[in-house]
């Protein structure tokens, strides 16, 4: 096959002998939860520094066969994405600003050295697999088809340089929302000498290492009663940065929106940019400026702080109830979901799920 070819036709298709039964994905549908159950299919394709991209195709869900010298397992040269596939009431399936994941996609691989995957391959993966497995998209409330594509170094050799064979692969997996139990506040722990991120490091790049640097302090967070882990700035301690997998907003009293500007060692998310033109389209004012963890504290203390919230592909909008430290318990409000939070979810939300009108163009239709 070319190595120029792209879109969903260029996909071989193979399906399954054995996909599940009926019954066997009602199963699935009926007992949703995030990221533990997986369709019958996965796309794939490879790269060579000789050829480009190759071998496009689609084929049963599967174990991986890697040479124990597979560079990934080594030196982490991988990145992935994460976006979501929403069945609309009609039965139509469509997703939510795929092309901006594409770019990130590319943008990530370029911090790690990783080969561009074009918009199109992209999209096509993902069209290909929904082609085959689309009755695995759920219809239920607040539930969707979460879509996770990613690339890595497959190449067997022991030495610190960019991989000549690269693997792409696109898993897909019905899920419910991040958060079990329904929209509640989260309470999050500000750990204190562990960072995300330093400057000219991964912080923007969507990759494996980033996460793995995130989980020591997500257990602390879990052993003081949190849900999530915030992390502030390297360089300082002082200025708020992001959660582990999402990123931070607050509501000042006077209706202001305020979120860490995007430094380098931020995730540019996807959720967190629609949020912030559908708040400044409403006309609210939006902020983007270094905020410190000290004024958090004091304006949630005094009041002129009203509510956080957190955002994120995953999680969508979720309110944050408690801010906990080392020597602090900070409860934002009156701890409940508030009223800004809870109406841009809403109006985001009506949007992915074809509630409303889709005027920025953002929907996709894939069936």
């Amino acid at each position: 096959m070319s190595a120029t070819t792209s879109s969903v036709e260029a996909f071989a298709v193979h399906p399954s002998e054995t996909p599940r039964s009926e019954s066997e994905r009602a199963a699935v549908l009926a007992d949703l939860g995030f990221g533990t159950a997986f369709s019958d299919h996965m796309a794939r394709m490879t790269w060579t520094k000789a050829d480009g991209w190759t071998d496009r195709r689609v084929e049963p869900y599967g174990p991986l066969t890697l040479d124990p010298a597979a560079a990934v397992l080594h030196y982490a040269q991988e990145v992935f994405e994460g976006l979501k596939a929403y069945r609309h009431e009609d039965g139509s399936i469509w997703l939510f600003r795929a092309e901006a994941n594409a770019e990130r996609f590319q943008a990530s691989s370029r911090r790690l050295a990783l080969p561009e995957l074009s918009v199109e391959d992209f999209l096509g993966s993902i069209e290909a697999v929904i082609a085959l497995d689309h009755e695995w998209v759920p219809s239920v409330p607040e539930s969707s088809m979460y879509l996770r594509p990613y690339m890595f170094a497959s190449e067997a050799f022991i030495g610190v340089r960019p991989a000549n064979v690269v693997d792409y692969l696109l898993i897909a997996g019905p899920v419910g929302p991040y958060f079990p139990g329904g929209v509640k506040p989260v309470s999050i722990w500000v750990v204190e000498g562990f960072h995300r991120a330093g400057s000219g490091g991964t912080g923007a790049a969507k990759c494996g290492g980033n996460y793995a640097a995130s989980l020591l302090p997500q257990m602390q967070a879990h052993e003081n009663g949190c849900q999530q882990v915030l992390f502030t700035d390297a360089a300082t301690g002082i200025y708020l940065e992001e959660l582990g997998g999402m990123n931070l907003c607050i509501v000042r009293k006077d209706g202001t929106i305020e979120t860490p500007r995007l430094t380098g060692t931020i995730l540019e998310g996807i959720t967190r940019d629609s949020v912030l033109k559908l708040l400044d389209d409403d006309g609210t004012k939006v902020v983007e400026r270094s905020i410190s963890l000290a004024e958090v504290r004091e304006g949630v203390d005094d009041g002129e702080i009203t509510e956080v919230f957190a955002c994120g592909t995953a999680a969508v909008v979720t309110p944050v109830g408690r801010f906990v430290g080392a020597d602090f318990n900070t409860t934002v409000g009156d701890g409940s979901a508030g009223e800004v939070t809870m109406a841009i979810r809403k109006e985001l939300m009506d949007i992915q799920y074809g509630r409303v009108p889709d005027s920025y163009g953002w929907m996709r239709r894939v069936r």
